[in-house]
């Protein structure tokens, strides 16, 4: 090569190096804000690019001031559409007579960095008033912002708000919505205005119930919000019989390794789940993409779950590695929602419009190589008069109004109408107002900023108080590449909801285009009912194909599927048995009350002949306490491992004593209103009280209750029985009452006859008469009656043993309930006052009464 050959090289290489570096230094002249003058400043921060740091300068020391070697990696020109909504808002209500009159609104701009380093250094430049990192110290004398807007992640939004909540400065993201960012105690001064994805799961469930899809894949990432969503969907999937081949936890921090291989990856090659469900973020998406083995992936389709991410933008920018694998994806997005005039603002805008913001001057540098005039890029070409975003390329349409712009112009306009309210307020109050003393600060919006509500110009209510999502709204749509490379986002569907029952899911078949390798013939046949049973093994088929295949396979009603869906383990059988605490308890307390019975019915057996025993019919007396004792130990039938004996004893023999009892206490009232008209002239009362026709009431009473049983056990008798739905992992073996209809005829009766009762011992309350036990008789049926009907809605509502435990409980309650109030004050006569038990007594006492009177 001859020396002028290599002097031209040189000089060539010079140049060119000379044009690199003065390229470079038009971006160089960009700042970390852009600033502009206002009455109120609304802070925003805005994800617009990342840098490229080398990695020696990651780990950085805190020794010394870091000057890393930074240039722009990656713009999200994109994005530059929420700055664009930011500044249409602000410019509409600054020009607004009816909102915010005499006063302006300014803005103060950050780049939202995805590090945290770079998140908090932002945050303190922007309380520093300038371009340098100094807390408590306003530089450059710039108002501080009343509100500042952050997004679009969650992780963002709570790494500036632990700073933002130091000044108590209202933040409003723009972001999905997140249930941790809404925890009040942690994040008191940070206010969502998106809302709550609350019908996405059913959406999802009705894409894949639409096509028969049984056997998904589920990817989420490993936080709280991917748990919730994960639960939400798995729970809405039960019910509609979908199974899950396996589910993925992508990790969300970005520490980890770029050549890390994730065993996930070996699933994609094995499984036979040609559904996958996607929900997270870009660096969900992103972890799949830098797997080695992520095109074993292909051929399947991917349902993008998430309506505020745009995914499409991540794959579209790696087309030539990632459209090949998600061609033929469906995805969900929000229905798309005009801003009035936002259209006409983007298309009538022009390089001259906003000369402070270097953002847009790069923005017109980077995409049409023209600048302003006078710029110091003076090497580029002047924009031409006619420059328009219509003429930018596809793949960064501005002109398509996003979901984080439609809230972000929301979100201007509701802080605008609560400092407009708290300003009304103050000039109601006439508050003065000094020229030295700011407008307004930021913690008084407050007050306000959880009760505003509000329509905005596309008349959708909007809040920052309650984000619940009262109605569903998405647009299905379905990615395609074409044999040219290019690609097209078609809207094939739609999902609108009103409630969890109301599914308007609408899909155009004819639209669709699946993965080339895709069949949509290829897929699992429904699962039959009680999905939850079901489990997923590896099964050869040997006679088919050497690979494995994944099925569903139900387990028998006596098993259930362990935590891993690979094995049916026996299910534990529940009873209410003796050795169980509360089976336990009440045999106890049954046995208990038992032995008391016996007690009093030896007491009144000793005491015989005395006045208060023979008083009230002491057969009458023995028949009740003998029926009570049956009470008691009836309830033992209900306790201990049900057999077909038991299962027929149990409510015929609870059926039996209980008439026996009501009937003998209806017979004693009988009793005392026969005693009491004996006394009256005249013979028919007085034969029947000696000819004992009232204890007559008990035995055709009780052959009535008989009849009744009789005819339950010759038509449809009890029998033993298992229930394995109520609890999914347990087995309830119970007595099934065979007929419901004769069980409650049982307890029908039993009741028409204790309100009979009540009814007699009632009337006969007030009788005259020494002895007279209506009274305590009338309190007894009161109790009885009171807890049967309380017994019947509980009895409902509960299931298993506790359904067994709330009758046994009924019946010692009741028959305690009798035993009390009729026995207790005749026993506490008999062994505290046997003074007035004695014949003598009662002669003396009735004798000075009559002296007296």
């Amino acid at each position: 090569m001859s020396v002028c050959q290599i002097c031209l090289l040189l000089i060539l290489q010079t140049f060119h190096t000379a044009c690199e570096v003065t390229f470079e230094s038009c971006y160089e002249l960009h700042r970390p804000t852009v600033y502009r003058e206002g009455d109120l400043v609304l802070g925003g921060f805005f994800p617009l690019y990342t840098w490229a740091l080398e990695e020696q300068i990651v780990r950085v020391s805190f020794l010394m001031k870091p000057i890393p070697e930074e240039k722009i990696e990656w713009w999200f020109w994109k994005n530059y559409q929420y700055v664009l909504a930011f500044l249409f808002a602000i410019e509409e209500i600054n020009k607004s007579p009816n909102l915010l009159p005499n006063l302006s609104l300014g803005s103060d701009l950050y780049n939202a960095f995805p590090t945290q380093q770079r998140t908090l250094e932002s945050a303190v430049v922007l309380f520093s008033g300038g371009n340098q990192p100094l807390p408590n110290y306003n530089c450059n004398r710039k108002k501080q912002p009343i509100a500042v807007f952050s997004g679009t992640t969650s992780a963002f939004a709570a790494e500036l708000g632990s700073l933002l909540e130091l000044y108590k400065s209202p933040q409003i993201t723009y972001g999905p919505f997140d249930p941790i960012l809404s925890n009040k105690n942690q994040f008191s001064s940070l206010y969502q205005i998106a809302p709550k994805d609350s019908f996405l799961t059913l959406g999802l469930i009705g894409l894949l119930h639409h096509f028969g899809w049984t056997w998904v894949a589920l990817f989420v990432p490993d936080d709280t919000k991917g748990e919730q969503f994960l639960q939400d969907l798995k729970a809405q999937m039960l019910r509609q019989d979908i199974c899950v081949a396996f589910t993925e936890k992508l990790p969300v921090t970005t520490g980890f390794s770029v050549h890390r291989d994730f065993k996930f990856v070996i699933r994609f090659r094995v499984s036979s789940a040609n559904v996958y469900i996607m929900y997270g973020d870009l660096g969900s998406l992103l972890i799949l993409a830098m797997q080695k083995d992520f095109n074993s992936a292909s051929g399947k389709v991917w349902i993008m779950g998430n309506p505020h991410i745009p995914w499409w933008d991540f794959v579209f920018r790696n087309s030539k590695n990632m459209l090949p694998l998600f061609h033929g994806s469906l995805s969900f997005s929000y229905q798309k929602r005009e801003i009035p005039g936002f259209q006409q603002f983007l298309k009538t805008l022009n390089p001259y419009q906003y000369p402070e913001d270097l953002y847009y001057r790069e923005f017109w540098i980077l995409n049409f190589n023209c600048t302003v005039t006078g710029s110091h890029c003076s090497y580029i070409g002047d924009c031409p008069s006619n420059a328009s975003l219509e003429f930018m390329e596809d793949k960064t349409d501005l002109l398509s109004v996003s979901d984080s712009s439609y809230l972000i112009y929301n979100a201007v306009y509701a802080v605008a109408q609560v400092v407009h309210r708290i300003l009304l307020e103050k000039s109601k109050m006439g508050c003065p107002g000094g020229t030295e003393q700011p407008v307004l600060l930021p913690w008084q919006l407050h007050s306000l900023m959880r009760k505003t509500i509000f329509t905005n110009s596309a008349g959708d209510n909007m809040s920052f108080g309650d984000n619940e999502q009262y109605m569903a709204q998405y647009d299905i749509q379905n990615l395609v590449k074409f044999p040219n490379d290019s690609w097209m986002l078609v809207k094939v569907g739609e999902f609108v909801s009103k409630s969890p029952h109301d599914r308007g899911l609408v899909i155009d078949k004819e639209m669709l285009k699946w993965p080339d390798v895709f069949q949509e013939a290829q897929l699992w046949p429904m699962i039959p009912k009680d999905a939850f049973t079901y489990i997923q093994y590896w099964l050869r088929q040997s006679h088919l194909r050497s690979d494995d295949a994944q099925q569903c396979f139900l387990c028998p009603p006596e098993q259930y599927p362990n935590s891993e869906r690979t094995h049916c383990l026996p299910k534990p059988v529940i009873f209410l048995g003796f050795g169980d605490s509360l089976g336990m308890a009440l045999a106890c307390t049954a046995l208990c009350f038992s032995v008391v019975t016996a007690v009093v019915l030896g007491l009144f057996v000793k005491h015989r002949d005395t006045p208060i025993v023979k008083a009230n019919n002491r057969a009458l007396s023995f028949t009740l306490l003998i029926s009570l004792l049956l009470c008691f130990l009836c309830s033992l039938l209900f306790i201990g491992h049900p057999n077909t004996a038991t299962c027929i004893l149990r409510q015929v023999t609870f059926g039996l004593v209980f008439t026996v009892a009501v009937s003998t206490i209806l017979a004693k009232t009988m009793t005392v209103i026969l005693a009491f008209k004996a006394m009256t002239p005249g013979r028919t009362p007085r034969r029947l009280l000696l000819s004992g026709a009232s204890n007559s009431a008990i035995p055709i009473c009780s052959l009535i209750q008989v009849i009744i049983c009789a005819i339950w056990l010759g038509s449809s008798p009890p029998f033993v029985d298992t229930d394995s739905h109520s609890e999914p992992r347990s087995l309830i073996i119970m007595c099934n009452k065979g007929s419901v209809t004769a069980f409650y005829c049982v307890l029908g009766y039993l009741g028409s006859l204790a309100l009979g009762s009540f009814t007699v011992a009632f009337l006969a309350r007030n009788l005259p008469d020494t002895f007279n036990e209506a009274r305590f008789l009338t309190f007894s049926m009161l109790l009885f009656c009171s807890v049967w009907v309380t017994f019947l809605p509980v009895y409902h509502s509960t299931k298993g043993k506790v359904m067994v435990a709330v009758e046994v409980f009924s019946i010692l309650v009741s028959s305690a309930g009798l035993l009390g109030c009729i026995f207790v004050p005749k026993c506490y006569t008999i062994l505290m006052r046997p003074v007035k038990n004695s014949l003598k007594d009662l002669r003396r006492s009735k004798f000075s009464r009559g002296n007296e009177a």
